[in-house]
């Protein structure tokens, strides 16, 4: 069975890459409801690379409106 990544790991991820303090839902969108920058989005994405030995490409994050985006992301790529 792969491994999946669930909505609380990418939340404590984003707390401790960004600094957010605001309250995070699945539905939350990550540069107007969380403040998340193309700087922060980078390491955001680093860190993803890092914690859950994935490649992201530089196009995938365009796609990555919302969080639950994130996850889905996370887990389609731990599928391969």
């Amino acid at each position: 069975m792969a491994k999946q990544v669930s909505f609380e790991d990418i939340k404590k991820l984003i707390i401790e890459c960004a600094n957010v303090t605001k309250e995070i839902t699945p539905d939350s969108i990550l540069k107007e409801d969380l403040s998340i920058d193309s700087l922060y989005a980078v390491e955001m994405i680093l860190e993803l690379e890092e914690n859950f030995d994935i490649h992201i490409e530089i196009e995938e994050m365009e796609d990555l409106i919302k969080v639950s985006d994130v996850v889905d992301l996370v887990n389609r790529k731990l599928r391969g």
